[in-house]
């Protein structure tokens, strides 16, 4: 076999991990963002100012952020795979040990009327936040895309577990629930979500989101001739053929616009559960089905050839109509702490639902399908997300309580406690802090941080050979890859350039 069909073979006929690994490798990343975020305090609180090791803060914050966001989640897919609840863990002795110290030592320092006033649970709830956006949102999308750029070159070393690739028919992998995630994340902040006025007629709203798609087409075009001019490897059972994610991206952005301009923005969920609904009555009931599965003419016409990409769309429609309605409720004006947590439960409450919804078709129906974006992909995909974004906001909530216990409120990408008097000069470092955040850099300029690490993920495969490479040697490519694509990001972020080609 060439070097090309053994890259082929090795990341096909798979079928994927247990929905519940799936669900406990959630946990890293709620836990890396409590323990960068203590961190940025213990700093604060020693020495007066933030990460002040380094000769330039610019290098200390890109360096903090590496290695507490992206480090864990590079190993926690690759050589800690095997071990995620020692990982977790560990992770979270480190968090508790460092809350207990910052409680302590600012309890110390306070009367005891003091700490009783500032400490009581119930005068956080009664606490007001401020934000210009909705932290947990920002930073769901962000993980998506960091997790998404990390699995999309990993799954080609053999560190990378095979039961996180995507699977062939059916299955549940790790990389299978980043697909639908990219497009739930992306839903999450469209005009409609954001409640975002529209000017002019429907129509025009429509025409402009129409137009706003090129940048993807134009993506989906690149890849498919640079595909074929270096005959690089592809699995063609993954979209087709001539099909890719960015095609699949620009025609559901166009659909679910078209259907939005027809209907209420607030009857999203009743459209996802429709459309998801329908297109499984068309699986079970036609032989859809089966061409999709069995079927290996792809030499017939464009349909044979792409028949996983064509027919999936209306299975990643029904999931960004679902966050569309997520993002119209979180989005809600809110500024209570006691509110903002009674929408992480009402969140929780909907992915439990959805999970349940989930072994029922799953037990009675059919299991899930990525290739099919099926009944169950979608309800597996909209649980998991919600479940999520919940652990994310709470862990948010826990840097929140945090900030307020210490008072130290120069944690980026988070909620602040609005306090009756403000201090410039922490309002200032606080400013500056989240200017030299990574994730307010990958937040920036997420299309083009993804369109990078599929062009170095491209590079990477002709310099290094990914299948006899070692494990040590694959986790120090991975490393070197995204440390990369986080500088290329994070300088563009302090120059304040914004890569938008619409």
């Amino acid at each position: 076999m060439s070097q090309r069909e053994l890259k082929e073979a090795f990341v096909s006929n798979l079928n994927g991990t247990s929905l519940q690994e799936v669900a406990l490798g959630t946990f890293i990343a709620p836990l890396c963002l409590i323990n960068r975020g203590l961190i940025l305090i213990l700093c604060q609180q020693a020495r007066g100012a933030l990460l002040p090791l380094l000769p330039s803060p610019l290098i200390s914050h890109l360096l903090l952020d590496f290695s507490t966001l992206i480090l864990p989640l590079v190993l926690s897919c690759t050589v800690l795979s095997n071990v995620l609840q020692q990982v977790i863990f560990g992770l979270t002795c480190v968090s508790l040990c460092i809350l207990c110290y910052i409680y302590r030592s600012n309890n110390n320092g306070r009367s005891s009327a003091a700490r009783r006033q500032h400490n009581t649970f119930s005068t956080f709830l009664q606490s007001h936040v401020q934000s210009n956006q909705v932290p947990f949102v920002t930073l769901f999308r962000v993980f998506v895309n960091v997790k998404t750029a990390i699995s999309i070159l990993a799954v080609d070393f053999s560190v990378f577990p095979r039961r996180y690739a995507k699977t062939e028919t059916y299955g549940t992998g790790v990389m299978d629930f980043g697909v639908g995630a990219y497009v739930f994340a992306n839903a999450l902040v469209c005009p409609e979500a954001r409640g975002k006025n529209i000017s002019g007629s429907k129509m025009n709203h429509f025409k402009k989101q129409l137009l706003s798609v090129w940048p993807l087409l134009a993506l989906g075009m690149g890849r498919l001739v640079s595909l074929k001019m270096t005959d690089y490897q592809e699995h063609v059972a993954e979209y087709g053929v001539h099909w890719n994610f960015f095609f699949t991206l620009a025609i559901v952005r166009v659909v679910a616009s078209l259907i939005l301009a027809v209907i209420p923005t607030s009857k999203s969920w009743v459209l996802a559960i429709l459309i998801s609904g329908l297109y499984q009555l068309v699986l079970e009931t036609t032989g859809l089905k089966e061409f999709i599965i069995h079927n290996k003419d792809r030499e017939k016409d464009f349909l044979h050839a792409n028949k996983e990409g064509i027919f999936s769309i209306a299975g990643y429609v029904a999931i960004y109509m679902a966050g569309v309605q997520v993002g119209l409720y979180v989005m809600k004006p809110r500024s209570q702490v006691r509110q903002w947590l009674k929408a992480l439960r009402n969140l929780l409450l909907a992915g439990w639902v959805l999970y349940a919804a989930l072994w029922i078709c799953h037990t009675f129906l059919e299991p899930v399908s990525r290739s099919m974006a099926n009944l169950s992909f979608f309800l597996w995909t909209a649980a998991q997300s919600l479940f999520f974004m919940s652990c994310i906001g709470l862990a948010d909530m826990v840097l929140l309580w945090s900030k307020r216990t210490s008072g130290c409120h120069s944690v980026p990408t988070s909620w602040n406690v609005c306090e009756k008097q403000s201090d410039s000069s922490s309002d200032q470092n606080a400013r500056r802090v989240e200017r030299h955040c990574l994730v307010q850099a990958v937040s920036r300029n997420q299309l083009w941080f993804f369109l990078l690490a599929n062009l170095m993920t491209g590079l990477t495969n002709y310099l290094v050979d990914t299948l006899s490479c070692s494990d040590l040697i694959s986790v120090c490519v991975l490393l070197s890859y995204m440390f990369t694509n986080s500088t290329v990001i994070y300088v563009l972020h302090l120059c304040g350039i914004t890569v938008k080609f619409w």
